[in-house]
């Protein structure tokens, strides 16, 4: 059976734990109680936080007793997500918590599936969220007043959030049907390619285009870890360029595992990777001073790669695809690889490009399933963007 999972830290706020999970199951859903506290429960729960404490790597002790605080909550949040990613009944999340609790719970919230419902009551939720929502579906509700006891309003806030989470968990979308859905990844100096590729292949998919900017190329990699993807088409690898070389749009280091995990049919290219991301020119580091820089507009500044970076990108990248046992095809577009990598553009750099496509083609392993694909083409030439429809058609097809 499947039961709406309410969250907290029973130790230090039990009485609103207790509350939340009373409005829960007075919708008639089904309730887990679940106490993710350091310390001794205050109300009755049903999965304790010894249970939870015991799925850290370390065991129970590593996360219970121990007199440092943050080292307890950092523990427990590693603890809680690996018992989350045990469970198969949860049909929906909602916690409560200040800084320690909203930690330790969005760390286990992270790791559901997207589309699941969650919710997290929290002290923080008016601020920055990012670092707790990251690339997730979590909605945040600002608890408006500090959880030190029940009061008038922290009870209609709980109750809202009660029959919120209540009614998405017992009413979910229904599963999708009709097209299947491919990712794509696009940034401005590569729109014509990947719009061309998301025209030609919308009759027969429904096409997810997701800004390179970091964040967009972890949602989908979240997306087809979620195992709602059926294939990608990642022309947009820019991200890895922030990660390797200070940029302010970076990926992170685990960029294409979701592909190695899934071992979805995946069609890639080095779209945008002549570049580095930064903000307004004064905010550029001191070290790139002398380097060529174009102003993309106020408010962003783009670095060209040097022939040493670029090949540093091509290892990095092919490295990642090595691992791959799904069928891989990258592109390689000889004539540029952005808007401003084109003879007479501001970062038109063979030697650069050269460097790069080498590296690639040096340490992607070619099997069976992967192959490095030259194309004397520009990426944005409406011949490559065919050419990565049929090469995508042709592995989504075997």
């Amino acid at each position: 059976m499947k039961r709406v999972y309410v969250v907290g830290t029973a130790d230090t706020k039990g009485e609103e734990l207790a509350f939340l999970a009373d409005a829960v199951a007075a919708t008639g859903a089904a309730v887990a109680r679940v106490d993710v506290g350091t310390r001794n429960a205050t109300v009755p729960v049903d999965v304790s936080a010894e249970e939870v404490a015991g799925h850290h790597p370390g065991g129970s002790s590593a996360v219970l007793g121990s007199d440092d605080r943050g080292t307890a909550v950092a523990a427990m949040a590693i603890a809680f997500t690996r018992f989350v990613q045990s469970r198969t009944d949860i049909s929906g999340m909602i916690g409560i918590g200040g800084g320690g609790g909203t930690s330790i719970i969005t760390s286990g919230m992270r790791a559901l599936p997207l589309g699941l419902p969650k919710i997290m009551i929290s002290t923080l939720a008016s601020g920055d969220t990012a670092p707790y929502v990251d690339v997730s579906d979590i909605v945040m509700m600002p608890s408006v007043t500090d959880m030190a006891g029940l009061n008038r309003l922290s009870r209609v806030v709980l109750h809202n959030a009660a029959q919120a989470i209540a009614a998405m968990s017992a009413k979910p979308a229904p599963p999708p049907d009709g097209k299947p859905s491919i990712g794509l990844t696009m940034f401005g100096v590569t729109t014509p390619c990947v719009t061309s590729i998301a025209d030609e292949l919308r009759s027969s998919y429904d096409c997810m285009v997701f800004h390179a900017t970091g964040t967009g190329g972890r949602t989908m990699e979240k997306l087809a870890d979620s195992g709602l993807l059926s294939g990608v088409i990642d022309i947009t690898t820019t991200e890895v360029c922030d990660l390797l070389f200070g940029g302010v749009l970076p990926a992170t280091e685990d960029r294409f595992g979701a592909i190695t995990r899934t071992k979805l049919p995946y069609v890639g290219s080095v779209g945008a990777l002549d570049m580095v991301n930064f903000w307004a020119p004064s905010t550029i580091p001191e070290r790139h001073s002398g380097r060529l820089f174009y102003e993309h507009n106020p408010n962003v500044t783009l670095m060209r790669t040097t022939p040493d970076e670029s090949r540093r990108i091509g290892e990095w990248i092919g490295a990642k695809l090595s691992l791959c046992e799904g069928p891989v095809r990258f592109l390689i577009p000889e004539k540029g690889v952005s808007a401003l990598d084109i003879e007479g553009g501001a970062f038109f750099d063979p030697e650069a490009d050269a460097a790069l496509f080498e590296a690639i083609e040096r340490t992607i392993m070619p099997d069976n399933t992967r192959r490095v694909i030259r194309l004397p083409l520009h990426i944005n030439d409406p011949e490559f963007a065919k050419a990565a429809v049929a090469a995508f058609l042709d592995i989504a097809r075997q």
